[in-house]
């Protein structure tokens, strides 16, 4: 998925013209807390209600606003996850979209980028989840992946989250059915450490009370 695939097309920028309290409107409306500045399709920067309240002339046109963004945007065939980190180095509600001329193109909030990343990463799908801590020398996606198969049962989506200073990470998968206490064994006999089970909430009482009860087995 690509950056032109998360345009809200329902947000629309201001121009230089516009004025702050104008802007400050629209913000409220939109339930956001940056905008775009376009003239035409020349994209001139974002503007942030802090921009806003900090130069306190709320009639005076955005054009003669200091702004504090360094003109963030990002190219309109870049993947999601640049999206995803370009939102979270900047701390933004919304990013511009330029095509390859820098024309501006549109906006993404960051309510349509979680709503379409929970498609992308089947959160939205029924299904465990499970998070396996792995020492990244003897991380292994293909053998996980075969652990998982064996027990007839499919990984949806995947990721690894490293930590600082340590030779440890998390892995975790989702997957296509809730009923995993098998699977929970088979990890158990290849030494996977689980960190974390997450089923739909009737079965992860269930699920944590089988699960402690095995670990108790295997501990005598």
């Amino acid at each position: 998925m690509f950056a032109k695939d998360l345009i809200d097309e329902t947000i629309l920028p201001v121009k230089t013209s516009d004025t702050g309290s104008l802007a400050l409107t629209m913000m409220d409306e939109y339930k956001v807390f940056h905008l775009a500045i376009v003239n035409n399709l020349d994209f001139l920067g974002l503007i942030s209600e802090e921009d806003i309240f900090t130069n306190n002339h709320f009639d005076e046109p955005l054009g003669t606003h200091l702004l504090s963004l360094n003109r963030p945007f990002v190219n309109e065939n870049q993947h999601v996850f640049e999206v995803v980190k370009l939102f979270n180095e900047l701390d933004l509600s919304l990013l511009p979209v330029v095509d390859n001329k820098e024309n501006y193109q549109g906006v993404i909030t960051m309510k349509k980028l979680i709503n379409e990343f929970s498609e992308i990463t089947s959160i939205k799908n029924p299904g465990g989840i499970l998070v396996l801590e792995v020492s990244i020398n003897d991380y292994s996606l293909s053998e996980i992946s075969q652990i998982v198969e064996s027990n007839d049962t499919k990984i949806l989506s995947s990721y690894i989250t490293s930590h600082p200073d340590s030779t440890k990470m998390d892995v975790t998968i989702k997957l296509n059915r809730n009923d995993i206490a098998p699977l929970l064994q088979t990890f158990n006999r290849y030494n996977y450490i689980i960190k974390a089970i997450y089923a739909e909430p009737e079965m992860n009482d269930d699920l944590q009370d089988r699960y402690d009860a095995l670990m108790k087995y295997l501990s005598i």
